[in-house]
């Protein structure tokens, strides 16, 4: 990932059961804890990261693009952050407690912050372990003995951000209680007996308590500075050495594994990014955003709970070597973090950069032929291009490669699907850009200190100006959105689907080094990633938060409600600056826009298969927005039977079916509006082809 791939990344916790509370030494002499203490070693930071801390404090005051003061404000936004990522169910710590909290720690956060110290955030972390221990053994104790009873009328919050915590120890046993049922439903529903899901449920808990036992300083740590980082913006975080090694490696795509990025988000590893080319890509088995819940290797070993694991060890977990098999038990993001959950089978390879390049295909309506180029992300070769290498890989030479096919097969119009595309480099999303307008500002940036500058496609050949649609989707992002709205203010082709991710923000890497090496053995003290600039329109809108919204939607199945810019409470906000002078090409009019759209409302409302789809949508959001699920065996078992055919029809790629996924629906819905444009065009050019497909010479 470059500077300008999109960091889509909630940076999560690195250990599990979250939560907070405080010691009576630590609030005052007169405070009791109203909930027996379990004993802990407390963590103590490093003299190595207390080094950092003093660095990441540095970096984030002087060259953040958000100039945040560094007052109360700041202290409570860093608290509460905390407070939400360790313990955003509510389920570990009472009321009385986290008020204690507050007034102890809520304004005092910021005078260690320009100290560069952590000593608040080890000591909340030091309660947490209490609390964590003594949840997991009565979890344990409970799955030991329990007999559940499903009939009864029953429910869970499952999302609880707005609910208070519990008042007392007998409303937080009851909570736990039905978390514990919940995960029952879900496996007696999905894996089998009641002996087996005691015994395996026994284990679990029994091997998050060992993991809890062995925590160490570095897992405070990194705790702790994602709410500091997070509450500048989402996408800045630090990474620890050992941490960094690990992304290093991620980034480079090279070593043996699936082919995703993971991340950690509370309790939960949870796919970030399936890096195109990928074993996990090609198979279509895992998606952005399915919590990985247990991996198991080859066909048949043990899949191993890896809730409340390190990120580290589960990447060590699902690496191997080519040609063998993992298994990973995932809760797939299509469900909303709800129902059973399902296991898939992935054969490790090397990511294969040829499957990552830019495709083409076909697709014929009414004697008419619609091209289709694919770009999983905006990929360049920097150092294959620095050394003037013959054939580097480049986005921008596959498509001028892929107008000129599909210029001989004699196309009529042009879909450029960006669905999932998460980014990848500027450079090349300007230069893409610039094969379908003659010349002219792409995208501004902005940087911290006000300074403005102008991205333009200076090349004034135009591979292809007949009639182009984008198709974009939530997963869209960062060089993606840059092309999808240069695209649009240009009035040069259609953008369908939905809106985009919101990411307009530009990251950088800081690497950490003590200034006096011979003074220390350690000089890395890890990396920062850091927001210094942000995207704008060339007609003055910034990218950031809202996106780009299609002039023609056409949703998907992804949960929006959860995914996207809008959805961090720190995400910079929507902005404007002077817009760029440039001379829209006005190749699609807001009159012919508007004529498409009615068509294509017209047709679904006409065409079988648009109607379920439509119907179908509109169940799995109705589900999504239940906060709470209910722990009665029949209507549980209802709701996900509910889940399981939705699933099968529109994302398990059914052979039976002529559209065999959402996806399949959305390009296959994005070519008839293609077709009638061609129509549209037609009409209004007597005797002048639809196409205009120029030489690349």
């Amino acid at each position: 990932m470059d500077y300008h791939t999109p960091a889509i990344i909630k940076k999560g916790l690195i250990v599990v059961f979250v939560s907070l509370g405080c010691t009576a030494s630590a609030i005052g002499k007169n405070t009791t804890p109203l909930l027996p203490a379990v004993a802990v070693v407390p963590l103590k930071p490093t003299e190595t990261q207390q080094a950092a801390g003093k660095y990441v404090t540095q970096y984030l005051l002087k060259n953040h693009y958000r100039k945040v003061p560094v007052n109360d404000s700041l202290s409570q936004q860093i608290f509460q952050r905390y407070l939400e990522h360790l313990d955003g169910s509510k389920s570990y710590f009472l009321a009385g407690e986290v008020s204690s909290l507050k007034k102890f720690y809520g304004n005092r956060i910021d005078d260690e912050f320009l100290q560069g110290k952590t000593t608040s955030g080890f000591a909340v972390y030091n309660q947490f372990l209490r609390r964590a221990k003594e949840k997991m053994r009565f979890m344990k104790a409970t799955a030991d003995t329990v007999r559940f009873d499903f009939t009864r009328p029953e429910s869970l919050d499952l999302d609880r951000k707005n609910d208070p915590w519990p008042a007392d120890r007998k409303q937080l046993q009851a909570l736990w209680k039905k978390e514990l049922k919940y995960q029952w439903l879900n496996m007696k529903y999905s894996e089998g007996n009641d002996k087996s899901i005691r015994t395996e449920l026994s284990k679990t808990f029994a091997n998050r308590l060992k993991l809890l036992n062995q925590q160490k300083p570095d897992d405070a740590l990194q705790a702790y500075m994602y709410a500091v980082t997070t509450s500048f913006d989402p996408h800045t975080s630090y990474f620890s050495p050992d941490e960094f090694e690990n992304f290093q490696i991620d980034l480079s795509r090279s070593l043996e594994g699936i082919g995703a990025r993971l991340q950690m988000e509370s309790e939960y590893t949870v796919v970030n990014e399936v890096i195109p080319g990928g074993p996990a890509f090609r198979s279509n088995l895992l998606k952005k955003s399915d919590r990985i819940i247990g991996v198991g290797q080859g066909a048949a070993g043990e899949i191993i709970d890896v809730r409340g694991w390190r990120i580290n060890d589960v990447v060590k977990l699902i690496r191997g070597k080519k040609g063998t098999s993992v298994r990973l038990k995932i809760y797939p993001a299509s469900q909303g973090g709800r129902g059973p959950a399902k296991i898939v089978r992935l054969l490790r390879d090397k990511v294969d950069l040829q499957e990552q390049a830019a495709r083409k295909s076909i697709i014929e309506r009414d004697k008419h032929k619609i091209g289709v180029i694919t770009i999983p992300s905006f990929y360049l070769d920097f150092e294959g291009q620095k050394l003037n290498v013959n054939n580097y890989n480049s986005t921008t030479r596959d498509v001028s490669r892929i107008l000129g096919e599909l210029g001989t097969a004699g196309v009529d119009a042009v879909i450029v699907d960006l669905r999932d595309n998460g980014g990848g480099s500027l450079e090349e999303a300007v230069n893409v850009t610039g094969l379908f307008i003659p010349t002219g500002p792409v995208v501004q940036i902005s940087n911290s200190s006000g300074g403005k500058m102008v991205l333009r496609d200076e090349d004034r050949r135009v591979l292809y100006n007949g009639p182009i649609a984008v198709l974009v989707n939530r997963y869209s992002a960062s060089a993606s959105e840059i092309f999808a709205a240069a695209i649009q203010d240009y009035g040069r082709g259609v953008i369908i689907g939905e809106r985009t991710f919101g990411k307009g923000t530009v990251q950088s890497l800081v690497k950490l080094n003590r200034p006096f090496s011979f003074l220390s053995k350690q000089t890395e003290l890890g990396q920062l990633k850091l927001t210094v600039a942000k995207f704008y329109r060339i007609s003055g809108g910034s990218t950031q938060h809202k996106g780009v919204s299609p002039d023609i939607s056409i949703p998907s199945l992804i949960d929006t409600a959860t995914i996207g810019e809008d959805t961090y409470t720190s995400s910079l906000p929507w902005s404007t600056i002077s817009k760029t002078f440039y001379r829209p090409v006005s190749a699609i009019s807001q009159n012919e826009i508007g004529r498409l759209r009615q068509s294509y409302q017209t047709g679904v409302i006409k065409e079988r298969t648009s109607r379920e789809y439509v119907r179908d949508l509109g169940i799995l959001n109705r589900i999504r927005k239940r906060k709470t699920v209910s722990l009665s065996e029949a209507a549980f078992k209802a709701e996900n039977e509910e889940l399981k055919r939705i699933e099968k029809r529109w994302m398990n790629e059914d052979d039976s079916l002529k559209e065999k996924s959402y996806y399949d629906f959305m390009l296959n819905r994005s070519a008839d509006i293609m077709n009638d444009l061609i129509g549209i065009k037609k009409s209004g050019q007597a005797g002048s082809p639809a196409r205009r497909m120029l030489s690349l010479n």
